[in-house]
């Protein structure tokens, strides 16, 4: 017997396009598509890809309801035995669409099953449904398939299933009594050793770790204050000169806006794929707010506005990368006079 699986994914692994083509309404399609196939391979003919359901990201995040109700539709007619989405990798909005589809079959009595990136939104999700932890990227495909198709197969077959540290999910909050060959005590000088001596080493209850930053005293007189700038929006000249990357950026751009009352389209656009980009490249002042800022310059709410702004893409991006960032532009910016910033998003 072969068990039946219907796969979910998005515009961009469907060779559809990027997020120039993120609107596409759901479609059906039989058999396997794009990462269909390395999940198809690792069953061996115990299991296979019947159909793909193929969305865009922009279509599920702006289109929700009507999206599950299609999909879940087409499921209700193929009765597959299980259910598999992604990997979205550290694609948001992908990553979203895969937990909250897998968990819309999963009331439907079927298995699911999806894989992203752990600091992936999608991945909050993690409590509700079954997720394998992958890369950040696509160049993850090879690692995250074989594991995501083993797992998937246990669940087809009602197996039992591991530790989330032994089968590569992520952990579910689930707490469950186990017996350790060697002692805690044991285990725990072993772990000091192998730390004094700066050998690899997994602990047994990682801790999470949170940055706390003290907020600066607020400004007193905003009227004599200079402003500058900063996004993680991906705003950049015509052309992204700096090629910053669209998603997980090495590096930020300094740029100079002496002389600009506003953004302009011809001018300005931006380098970011985790959003849509049309209304931002129509108007760059919808993600860095330069006409407006200069609006309060003329009117004396501020003092001025700084004359340069930093730009990165936040898509991605590793927070050890963003601290970087922040803290070679912060020395600039503090050596120019600069009282406060705004940091604008997407």
């Amino acid at each position: 017997m072969s068990y039946k699986v219907v796969h979910y994914i998005n515009q961009f692994f469907a060779n559809i396009g990027g997020e120039e083509m993120a609107h596409v309404a759901p479609e059906l399609r039989e058999g396997f598509v794009g990462p269909g196939m390395a999940l198809n391979n690792a069953w061996k003919g115990e299991a296979e890809i019947v159909n793909t359901i193929v969305c865009g990201d922009s279509y599920f995040a702006e289109h929700e309801k009507e999206a599950k109700e299609q999909i879940l539709g087409w499921v209700k007619e193929i009765k597959p035995d299980f259910f598999i989405a992604g990997p979205a990798f550290n694609a948001g909005r992908y990553g979203y669409a895969c937990a909250n589809i897998c968990i819309a079959v999963q009331e439907l009595g079927i298995p699911v099953l999806t894989g992203m990136y752990t600091e992936n939104p999608g991945a909050d999700y993690k409590e509700k449904v079954m997720i394998v932890a992958t890369r950040d990227s696509a160049a993850g495909m090879r690692q995250a398939a074989p594991t995501m198709a083993k797992l998937a197969m246990k669940l087809m077959k009602g197996e039992k299933i591991g530790a989330s540290v032994e089968e590569g999910y992520m952990n579910m909050g689930i707490r469950v009594n186990m017996f350790e060959k060697e002692r805690g005590a044991k285990r725990a000088v072993d772990m000091l050793i192998k730390k004094l001596n700066d050998q690899p080493f997994v602990t047994e209850y990682p801790m999470p770790s949170f940055d706390r930053v003290a907020p600066n005293p607020a400004i007193k007189d905003l009227s004599k204050a200079t402003i500058a700038l900063c996004t993680s929006g991906g705003i950049v000249p015509h052309g992204n000169p700096d090629h910053i990357e669209s998603s997980s950026a090495s590096h930020y751009g300094e740029y100079d806006i002496s002389g600009w009352d506003a953004l302009t389209s011809e001018g300005w656009e931006t380098a970011h794929g985790g959003y849509d980009p049309i209304y931002a490249n129509a108007n760059p002042n919808r993600v860095l707010p330069v006409d407006v800022m200069r609006e309060f310059e003329r009117e004396g709410v501020i003092g001025k506005l700084h004359n340069k702004f930093y730009a990165t893409v936040g898509n991605g991006t590793a927070v050890a990368s963003a601290k970087k960032f922040a803290a070679e532009y912060a020395q600039k910016l503090v050596a120019a006079g600069v009282d406060a910033v705004i940091m604008t998003s997407t």
